[in-house]
């Protein structure tokens, strides 16, 4: 079996596949590798994480493991949102990302299914959000396949990783694998950390799975200004307009 940890860590580019290299130390190499041949090059970081579209992640998140990188952008999200600050504010001058507390619901440890079951869950809900534009086909889940081999993933794991490229969108079991309300924010920040929602049926992905998980629109908002926050225009790409709204579509009795 493989490791989803390490899984989920190279899927947030910690390395670039067939380059040996950090996203850090080469970001625009995996820019440049996407947007020669987007999926024929192996950048399978790239395009899991919209570093095609010209996006990177950067500053202090590439140190963090992958688990403390989506908990840590939920859990700062989370606080900004309940201490009431503005999206903006809460993100201006771009603080320092830390894990979250060992003490909360927002720390993998915490997680009541295991860690390594949730980590799935976070995987499959990224490359749900890799599909929702509709460019990953057959032929282009085949050229994944022969270039898998490049970013030093285990066969174990690159027949898990094809296997949910080939795997029928099912937002009901996506939905399911967040068992606290924690998680489902976390479920919501690794999507949108794999995509940058340029296109209606991003935007639209991204507005459904919201709704399911009943986030409000402020939560969502302060989501977006932290991810975007951590993840900049790669050298020489402009930066796509910022991303999505808050859903419209949380209940008025949100736990949230």
């Amino acid at each position: 079996m493989f490791d989803p940890k390490k899984l989920l860590n190279d899927l947030l580019g910690s390395q670039i596949p067939g380059t040996g290299s950090t996203v850090r130390d080469k970001g625009g190499q995996a820019v440049q590798m996407a947007k020669d041949n987007p999926l024929a090059a192996g950048a399978l970081a790239a395009v899991l994480l919209g570093t095609g579209a010209g996006r990177q992640i950067t500053g202090t998140a590439v140190k963090l493991g992958g688990l403390a990188v989506v908990g840590g952008l939920a859990y700062k999200a989370y606080q900004n949102y309940k201490n009431g600050k503005a999206p903006t504010e809460a993100t201006a001058g771009q603080p320092e990302l830390l894990p979250p507390p060992a003490d909360t619901s927002f720390h993998p440890s915490q997680a009541p299914q295991g860690e390594d079951e949730f980590t799935l869950t976070l995987v499959r809900a990224m490359i749900s959000a890799a599909k929702a534009d509709g460019h990953i086909d057959d032929d282009e889940r085949q050229k994944i396949a022969g270039k898998l081999s490049l970013a030093g993933i285990d066969s174990d794991a690159e027949k898990f990783l094809l296997s949910e490229l080939e795997r029928p969108l099912d937002l009901d079991t996506l939905v399911a694998g967040a068992q606290t309300d924690a998680q489902k924010l976390e479920l919501y920040t690794a999507s949108r950390l794999a995509i940058d929602p340029n296109t209606r049926a991003e935007r639209g992905y991204l507005d459904l799975l919201a709704g399911r998980l009943s986030l409000p629109d402020a939560l969502l908002d302060h989501v977006e200004a932290t991810v975007s926050a951590a993840k900049v225009p790669a050298p020489g790409e402009q930066a796509p307009e910022s991303g999505v709204p808050g859903s419209g579509k949380a209940t008025a009795n949100s736990r949230w």
